[in-house]
């Protein structure tokens, strides 16, 4: 039998011994997280999916993966075997599990949940379904139930903490939130999401891969702030530096575990939680202590999501010397292939790794770069092999989609790259990818438009011959944070959540045809204020992104006289920046790639 095929059956096993009905587990972490540490990745150790989002539901006789459109062809290959169900989200006849589980079950059900790495609002979203259909069945908060099954299962981990300097103090961000609470009739925020704490309190660590995050829970009120992050002894001087000096701005350090006997000692306060990060034993805690949750968005989430000055300059540089680094790889690609090399994808991602990390602040990746070629580049989220991996050949499409974290900022880049000849269906779709690309680069729209109103001016381009992507168009992105942060995004889901001056979107449209090729192009784009006039205030956007687009491969009879000249203008200002910074050879094979183009 198939190893995760047994695994379930041993899940199945424990259910029965405890006569739970169904066992629903999630993706993330105690705090809500797109990216969760080792230690969570409980789908991954039951099922082999290796997919970022996802959530699992194994009952008596069925066993499902609830996953989007970004990972279908990924999920139906490595599902093969594990008797687990492609579940598919997003798509318009779509079942989610709330709905699933409450037209199979009725009261008499016993539900099972990892209540640590379930959100508060997933665990409502599930009773509400059963309460539409007149039931009401019992859910059993189990946390960590996989322990029993995952012996060797990695600790919680607890790397150095380091400060930063944000541009903005982090006594301003405290008294931000106790204005807040008070404004909301609040003794108190718990903030759970773990983006939300490295921000507020200007601190970073290493305990989530590539991810500067601290798992912890932050409790501000209005003459404390608690920072429940302690594991294990603190024995390194970055941690004892940092702490020092978060003492010092009045922060007092607890135990990472010592939170919920903290909250069962807090009855009567009324504590504002963000239910989509707080977890629902956390939540349960509250509520059985007398605390009263008082639920609602984080208001953290927002004013990180809108850059300072200080934090857009830094951006701003991150940027020209993460371009140099594409430069010199895409150079030494290029050089490679032509010189007929034996470069399989692997190597590829190494090599770029490798220039990353000549530039000052550099940190570390700011995701697992996907270097992919051909088929494999049909796959939107494809995890390139260390062993065995696809030789990259001197014809067709190379899709590289990477990015950096450095101290004063984060990066994050696609380019598909043409190694030699390429059919015409292949040079079609990469010029139409990236005249979507320069639609919604070009877009200048009324102040407070959301990013759904505008996400069909990188789709119109490829609607018009009939094509389309099954991801966003974009995502917002920290500032030396995670490459992935809202609210701000653009895509076709209706999120109301306005674009502003300093927000920072990706803009990465693309194709993806099975078995054949891939393309996407990617730059992160800077928000900013275009004006006002008698029709009032208007905002567009700066490419952050320094590094060119490889204009071989277009068919420039599908570009119009607009688009021709952002693309024109764009390269002048790669190569203006960055020539400066790159010996002869690689400043003259630049100013190549930048010519200008009719």
């Amino acid at each position: 039998m198939n190893l995760y095929a047994q695994r379930i059956e041993s899940l199945r096993a424990l259910m029965r011994s405890r006569d739970w009905d169904a066992v629903i587990l999630t993706g993330s972490d105690p705090h809500g997280s797109e990216y969760p540490a080792e230690r969570y990745k409980q789908i991954r150790w039951l099922t082999g999916f290796t997919g970022e989002a996802a959530d699992l539901v194994v009952t008596a006789d069925h066993a499902g993966l609830w996953t989007d459109t970004r990972y279908f062809i990924q999920a139906l290959r490595e599902l093969e075997g594990t008797g687990v169900e492609l579940h598919k989200t997003r798509v318009p006849d779509q079942v989610l599990i709330p709905e699933w589980l409450a037209s199979r079950f009725d009261s008499e059900a016993v539900l099972a949940v990892d209540g640590q790495c379930m959100t508060h609002a997933f665990a409502a979203d599930i009773m509400g379904a059963f309460a539409e259909a007149g039931h009401e069945p019992l859910m059993v908060s189990a946390p960590e139930l996989i322990n029993v099954l995952w012996t060797d299962r990695p600790p919680i981990p607890q790397t150095p903490v380091f400060t930063v300097d944000s541009g903005r103090p982090r006594s301003d961000k405290l008294d931000m939130l106790r204005e807040f609470c008070r404004r909301e009739a609040c003794d108190g925020i718990l903030v759970s999401a773990l983006d939300e704490i490295a921000w507020t309190l200007d601190a970073r660590a290493s305990d989530i891969e590539y991810n500067p995050l601290v798992i912890s829970y932050l409790l501000v009120t209005e003459d404390a702030a608690s920072w429940f992050v302690l594991k294990d002894r603190i024995e390194d001087p970055d941690s004892e530096r940092a702490f020092e000096e978060l003492s010092a701005d009045g922060v007092s350090l607890e135990r990472y575990d010592s939170l919920p006997e903290f909250l069962s000692e807090s009855g009567g306060m009324r504590i504002f939680v963000d239910e989509n990060s707080l977890n629902y034993q956390l939540y349960s805690t509250m509520e059985q202590a007398g605390v009263i949750p008082v639920a609602g968005r984080s208001p953290i989430a927002r004013a990180k999501a809108v850059k300072n000055p200080f934090e857009i300059e830094g951006m701003r540089s991150a940027h020209v010397r993460d371009g140099v680094a594409m430069v010199q790889f895409l150079y030494w690609l290029e050089k490679s292939v032509r010189a007929d090399r034996c470069i399989s994808e692997w190597d590829a991602a190494v090599k770029l790794g490798e220039f990353r990390a000549q530039a000052s602040l550099y940190q570390g990746d700011s995701f697992e770069t996907i270097s992919a070629y051909g088929p494999g580049a049909a796959l939107p989220h494809y995890v390139t092999p260390r062993q065995n991996a696809p030789l990259l050949e001197a014809h067709g499409l190379y899709l590289c989609d990477s990015g950096g974290q450095y101290l004063d900022g984060t990066t994050d880049i696609t380019r598909t790259v043409p190694l030699g000849d390429l059919t015409p269906l292949e040079r079609e779709d990469y010029t139409l990818v990236l005249k979507g690309h320069i639609d919604l680069a070009m877009a200048q729209f009324p102040a407070l438009t959301p990013g759904c109103r505008i996400d069909a001016l990188a789709r119109e381009p490829l609607w018009r011959y009939g094509r389309n992507f099954g991801h966003g168009t974009g995502h917002g992105v920290g500032w030396f944070l995670g490459v992935h942060e809202g609210p701000q995004d653009v895509r076709q889901n209706m999120n109301p959540e306005p674009l502003e001056p300093g927000m920072i979107v990706s803009d990465e449209p693309g194709i993806y045809r099975e078995g054949m090729h891939g393309v996407r192009h990617e730059n992160l784009l800077l928000c900013v204020d275009r004006g006002a006039n008698e029709f009032g205030s208007w905002l567009g956007f700066e490419p952050l992104t320094l590094c060119p687009f490889d204009t071989a491969a277009l068919d420039t009879e599908l570009l119009d006289r607009l688009e021709l000249e952002w693309l024109n203008d764009y390269h002048q200002k790669v190569c203006r920046t960055l020539s400066p910074l790159l010996p002869g050879d690689l400043a003259r094979w630049l100013q190549q790639k930048c010519r200008k183009i009719c």
